[in-house]
């Protein structure tokens, strides 16, 4: 989605040259945009509307009715009425299919980075990690750190440093003003913010780096901690 809003709001579509939208693109636009169809409240009745819009669409498209922004519309191609020969159980499925699409997509592409709230089950994390034979990396941070946003900017939102955390990591964000720390972590923590706990897929702790780290260092880490 970065990549996108990057290709419409400052390339003007020259980086991706999109003449149709991406089905990310459309999944969003029907169940998250401003201009969402429905109510994820009421699913049934939801996927009622949304096969309503697609027949109404795919028959008749009008750039008028379009569920895509304006502003990236004028970068399509128009399209004219086409016949898909579609039945009432494809329209149904297509329906289902854009429903479903987020929930699929992070199932076979995890967060990177999840964001340990309240009501987190230890247990479960942890058997996550043992399934998948990795270890768990838990980092403190608060919203007031200014070296954490720092770090989360310059390098824990790299491309190469997120995929070499998701080989090996269950990489659990904790902001220390809302949640405690799980595993026991607090015994023996002063509070400093940023703070990288490792631990083994038991939930025991075997490293601590207290601080800011630049890449090349964050890197060393992940390499230290990782299942041999």
């Amino acid at each position: 989605m970065k990549t996108l809003k990057t290709n419409f709001f400052e390339k003007k579509n020259k980086l991706l040259n999109l003449a149709t939208p991406t089905v990310n693109m459309l999944a969003y636009a029907i169940m998250d945009s401003p201009k969402h169809i429905g109510d994820k409240e009421d699913p049934e009745m939801q996927q009622v509307e949304i096969e309503e819009f697609l027949n109404s669409y795919l028959t008749n498209p009008d750039i008028n009715n379009s569920i895509c922004e304006p502003s990236i519309i004028k970068y399509y191609d128009k399209k004219e009425s086409v016949d898909y020969k579609l039945s009432d159980e494809d329209i149904s499925n297509l329906a289902i299919y854009f429903m479903e699409y987020k929930k699929q997509r992070l199932k076979k592409n995890p967060k990177k980075v999840r964001i340990l709230s309240n009501n987190f089950d230890e247990e479960e994390l942890l058997t996550e990690a043992r399934e998948s034979n990795k270890k768990v990396l838990v980092y403190a941070t608060s919203k007031t750190c200014h070296f954490c946003k720092k770090m989360d900017k310059e390098v824990l939102s790299l491309n190469d440093v997120e995929d070499e955390i998701q080989k090996d990591f269950i990489f659990l964000k904790v902001d220390i003003e809302d949640v405690a720390l799980p595993f026991n972590l607090k015994k023996g923590y002063r509070g400093m913010t940023p703070t990288f706990f490792a631990l083994n897929n038991n939930g025991e702790l075997e490293n601590k780096y207290p601080g800011s780290w630049n890449k090349k260092d964050f890197l060393l880490i992940l390499k230290e901690n990782k299942n041999k």
